[in-house]
């Protein structure tokens, strides 16, 4: 059986933080064999894959609509699943670019995201949080051939968007 270090970092998504490095460190300090127990409030797909390119397998688990439990364990470690995965619509990479627009007014997110967008790499994924859905930018960003997904947080006041760059001149 594995070991598993605890990290519970659903009130810092849900105040709108970005616990990625606090997860990262956690990651790197584990000891050999040993694995981490992650509790969240959505199933972090970016974070899987990226620990899945570090060796680790994943279990996760989906106990209420914003609570997750993710067991990550080395990929020598065997790990069975208590409950079959969610079906995810597809593997995004990590943001290369973590945007916080929720004091800006409208239309400065829009415009801060379509500039980022404009100096970003095919294939690479921009994440923002904004005061609220932007639904201006969709057309722009279906116009322009860029993937996205997006939600409200559990408070329901942030809206989180993650949009995945297309080459320029790219039909979608």
């Amino acid at each position: 059986m594995v070991q598993l270090r605890e990290l519970d970092v659903r009130q810092i998504l849900r105040d709108g933080g970005m616990p990625f490095q606090l997860i990262m460190d956690t990651v790197s300090s584990l000891d050999p064999g040993e694995g981490l127990r992650l509790h969240v409030i959505f199933q972090p797909v970016p974070l899987i894959r990226q620990l899945e390119q570090r060796g680790y397998s994943h279990v996760a688990r989906k106990l209420s609509e914003d609570d997750w439990e993710i067991d990550f364990v080395p990929g020598d470690q065997a790990v069975e699943p208590d409950l079959p995965a969610p079906a995810t619509e597809a593997i995004w990479p990590d943001p290369v670019w973590n945007l916080d627009l929720t004091d800006l007014p409208p239309p400065e997110p829009m415009e801060r995201i379509l500039a980022r967008l404009e100096t970003m790499e095919s294939g690479e994924v921009l994440f923002a949080l904004l005061n609220r859905e932007p639904v201006f930018l969709f057309n722009e960003l279906k116009d322009r051939g860029h993937e996205w997904i997006g939600n409200f947080d559990d408070s329901g006041k942030v809206y989180r968007i993650m949009i995945r760059a297309t080459p320029a001149g790219s039909d979608g």
